[in-house]
């Protein structure tokens, strides 16, 4: 069952993503800064303080994402890269895509040897 919290969680995060689209149309680097800000992330961890109000829950996110952000980096070089070559951009996107997935499982087992679990 969908409760007004959840709704209204999922409104803000949408306006957001509509913002820096519509931003995007006008100017790309400021559509590109805004969604740059980590504030997804800072909305998701604000909420799931005031949901469980777990210090190390919220510290185990915070430290996930940290190490889930860094092999999502590349799929914004390599897309732009494939764009610019003249790939279409559903494949480039589907590439830079994939790309991060392989990287999230490469991370995984990556990080558990420096004792680190995600």
């Amino acid at each position: 069952m969908l409760t007004a919290s959840f709704i209204a969680r999922a409104l803000l995060s949408g306006l957001i993503i509509a913002a820096i689209a519509w931003i995007g149309r006008r100017n790309a680097a400021a559509a590109a800064l805004v969604a740059s800000l980590p504030l997804v992330s800072l909305l998701g961890i604000i909420w799931l303080w005031h949901d469980t109000g777990d210090r190390i829950r919220l510290a185990d996110h915070m430290q996930a994402t940290f190490w889930y952000v860094l092999p999502s980096l590349p799929m914004f070089l390599v897309t732009p890269l494939l764009l610019r070559s003249g790939v279409n951009f559903w494949v480039a996107l589907a590439a830079g895509c994939a790309l991060t997935v392989a990287l999230y499982l490469l991370t995984i087992p990556l990080a558990a040897k420096f004792g680190i679990r995600l």
